[in-house]
């Protein structure tokens, strides 16, 4: 089992859990180095006192809250330990909610739960098993990294999972964000439901870090003196270019039924309407025209080439009558 990060108690009513907390995710970034190009040595962050010049150890760096300009206070750890919060030493439930009712712009980091002790085996399966039975989550206060947190528990394959959620006052309004009122189309949205549809798997154990493999190959290239991997092709749009969007719609659909080996000649569901120009034409009226001209010129051609073969039939009977 990976390190427990903090050991303490879930409070459920007059329950107590003993737990620890264990990270629920791995860290598989590449982690560079700040080197000296002139010779690769390591460049250390040094920590210096501002007003002496003079470089400070760790055990001489307290914590400090600036009141005023000028004026800081100091706070100790053990001051911060003997704090009166409930939830310092413990993971207290103080409330259960419907699990759609939780925004996911509110969750943050996730971590296991794992019972500490067999005394805690059979109160740790209680909960479990409660929020199985129910399709809510709960919802609690913790002490983490020097402040209070809410948080959120929920069952993972058996675990009991505690996401660190914001508190309501630390997630933005969107609204601001949002872009003016434009008018969508029916087309349009059936479209982009049916693009959605033909995206939609079951699984994402198929995703990974394509950005990381090709990080990792280069610092492979590298290290072996062999040439670096060649970059990988693209056009990149520019950011003014105006896109039709249902026929960008409608050539992602068919892109989506040919990558999954479908007959695609149904991704397009409605003709494009044409796009004016600057004096007001639409652009593919010509061609519709030219299209017209040469459909009515081929059905002249083909009934006076019959015209021809009926009078030819007729001549040719005459002849053998009168012979």
């Amino acid at each position: 089992m990976p390190r427990p990060l903090w050991a303490g108690a879930i409070s459920f009513g007059l329950v107590t859990i003993p737990v620890k907390i264990v990270s629920a995710t791995e860290d598989h970034d590449v982690h560079f180095h700040r080197i000296h190009l002139a010779d690769t040595g390591r460049v250390r962050t040094r920590k210096v006192c501002e007003l002496d010049g003079q470089v400070v150890s760790q055990d001489e760096i307290g914590k400090g809250y600036e009141v005023s300009t000028g004026e800081t206070v100091t706070v100790t750890d053990e001051e911060l330990e003997q704090m009166p919060l409930p939830t310092a030493k413990a993971i207290e439930i103080v409330a259960f909610v419907d699990a759609d009712n939780i925004d996911p712009v509110r969750i943050s980091d996730s971590y296991y739960l794992a019972a500490d002790g067999q005394v805690a085996a059979k109160p740790y399966t209680l909960l479990r098993k409660a929020l199985e039975r129910s399709s809510k989550v709960a919802v609690a206060k913790f002490a983490w990294h020097g402040r209070e947190r809410l948080g959120l528990l929920r069952i993972r394959e058996g675990a009991i999972v505690l996401h660190s959620m914001k508190w309501p006052d630390e997630v933005r309004n969107p609204q601001e964000l949002a872009p003016r009122a434009v008018e969508v189309g029916d087309e349009e949205i059936e479209q982009a439901l049916q693009l959605a549809d033909r995206m939609t798997i079951e699984d994402l154990a198929g995703f990974h870090d394509e950005y990381r493999q090709a990080l990792e190959d280069i610092i492979a290239a590298k290290s072996e003196g062999t040439p670096l991997p060649s970059p990988a092709g693209g056009e990149e749009k520019g950011k003014g270019e105006v896109v039709d969007l249902m026929a960008a719609l409608n050539a992602s659909v068919k892109a989506a039924k040919d990558s999954r080996g479908e007959d695609g000649e149904d991704a397009t569901v409605h003709e494009m309407r044409p796009a004016k120009k600057a004096d007001g034409r639409t652009a593919p009226a010509k061609k519709k025209a030219a299209s017209s001209k040469t459909a009515a010129a081929k059905k002249t051609t083909a009934r006076s080439s019959s015209a021809k073969k009926a009078t030819g039939k007729k001549t040719a009977a005459k002849k053998r009558s009168a012979s």
